[in-house]
């Protein structure tokens, strides 16, 4: 199975072998056979992880052995970008367990823009959030619309602060205008593709935009005054990140960043990224979670 997984990958023009393993193996006869083909191994064990990169492997850990195939997939995908093993665009030919644990009897050709743009509903509601599901939805592909498309062909980065927004208000002072003061709780409201154009507007202005749990924004351009002490974030990560960790944290709120460099959206709680997406070209589609029936 593996040797055809290379041959795959070889004639499909896919960028790197994706082997979701689930016991540790002969990592000298994987890299033998690779003849040349880039090989990611995802394992379910950090002490896994630990001998495949001794071995020379690329290698993520990712924690997935309640998932279903796609989820596991999906997760492994993520992470792999997020440690820039794989570009957003990149195909893969990934070999798996799909129908029997332990067995690798399954292969894929995967190309990232169309898996990755349909996550599950499941990716959200794992943050255990008190925020309402479709407002977390319409903010995170609002979001994604200005990770992906910019404005007036130039990348804008920005941040929205989802729910608890009485305590969040009392933590933010506005940073010199409020462009949505003094409209009616209507006009303000992201379910009205209308205003969510106008928020992308306002995208450009410096500071947060808050969203009340029904989706209404209540303030933008709001410079957040939350202590970021003992925050850990990765290298290269800006103001705008550190702020939504240190709000995410002092409050009962999501944050969620959009990098100016990359369009790339991060989703803050309790001080900490819970779930990174790549902008990428087309609509995100949000899947209802599916299920998988046990085996017979």
């Amino acid at each position: 199975m593996f040797r055809e997984v290379v041959r795959l990958a070889k004639s499909s023009d896919a960028d790197a072998v994706l082997l979701l393993v689930e016991n540790r193996t002969d990592w000298k006869a994987i890299k033998d056979t690779a003849d040349g083909v880039k090989i990611i191994v995802a394992l379910e064990s950090a002490e896994g992880v630990a001998e495949a990169v001794a071995a020379g492997m690329n290698s993520v850990f990712v924690e997935m052995s309640e998932m279903p195939v796609y989820d596991k997939i999906s997760q492994t995908l993520l992470k792999a970008i997020s440690e820039e093993q794989l570009a957003p665009g990149s195909r893969v030919a990934a070999l798996y367990s799909g129908f029997e644990a332990g067995s690798l009897d399954s292969i894929s050709i995967i190309d990232l823009d169309d898996h990755l743009g349909r996550l599950t509903v499941r990716d959200l509601q794992q943050l255990g959030t008190r925020v309402p599901l479709d407002t977390l939805q319409t903010v995170v592909n609002l979001a994604l619309e200005i990770g992906r498309e910019g404005r007036e062909g130039k990348p804008v980065g920005t941040f929205f602060v989802v729910g608890d927004s009485a305590r969040v208000r009392k933590m933010c002072h506005v940073t010199g205008f409020d462009p949505v003061k003094g409209y009616s709780r209507k006009e303000r409201n992201l379910k009205s593709s209308r205003v969510r154009e106008g928020i992308k507007e306002i995208a450009q202005m410096d500071g947060a935009i808050i969203v009340a749990a029904d989706g209404t924004v209540e303030a933008a351009a709001q410079y957040v005054d939350a202590s970021a002490a003992d925050i850990t974030l990765s290298k290269g990560l800006g103001a705008r990140h550190w702020a939504a960790a240190a709000i995410s944290r002092a409050t009962k709120a999501v944050a969620v960043a959009v990098s100016e460099s990359s369009g790339t959206v991060r989703i803050f709680q309790n001080g900490e990224v819970v779930l990174r997406i790549e902008p990428f070209r087309r609509p995100m589609k949000w899947k209802d979670y599916e299920h998988e029936p046990p085996g017979e």
